[in-house]
């Protein structure tokens, strides 16, 4: 099992950066493909960015890209999304999710709030 622990949200104005980090418990984290995802009031959960286990393969959601950037360190069991130029529809709770690659187990973080605004 694998425990994912986010951090770094928070209050931001239009225009501005944030880093958030997904820390992971448990020694077989470079088997896991990581997801970031985001959920605004009202809406659904939303897919913005996926890194294979080796961070040879990424993608972005079209609302995001050329502004966010997915990465990992295998070595400290983290993954990161460096999110510049951010504007108030990103505003959201952003989740990490991690999907076992041949157990297909899946496990999500609780959650940290990012919230743009002037």
């Amino acid at each position: 099992q694998v425990q994912l622990v986010e951090s770094g949200g928070g209050l931001v104005q239009p225009g501005g950066s944030l880093r958030l980090s997904c820390a992971a418990s448990g020694s077989t984290f470079g088997r896991y493909v990581m997801h970031w995802y985001r959920q605004a009031p009202g809406k659904e959960r939303e897919l913005v960015a996926t890194i294979t286990t080796d961070g040879d393969s990424i993608n972005y959601a079209d609302s995001v890209k050329g502004r966010f950037t997915i990465s990992r360190d295998n070595a400290k069991n983290t993954v990161y999304l460096q999110m510049n130029s951010l504007k108030p529809e990103d505003t959201a709770i952003y989740y990490c999710n991690g999907v076992h690659t041949s157990l297909r187990s899946s496990y999500w973080g609780q959650g940290t709030q990012v919230t743009v605004s002037s």
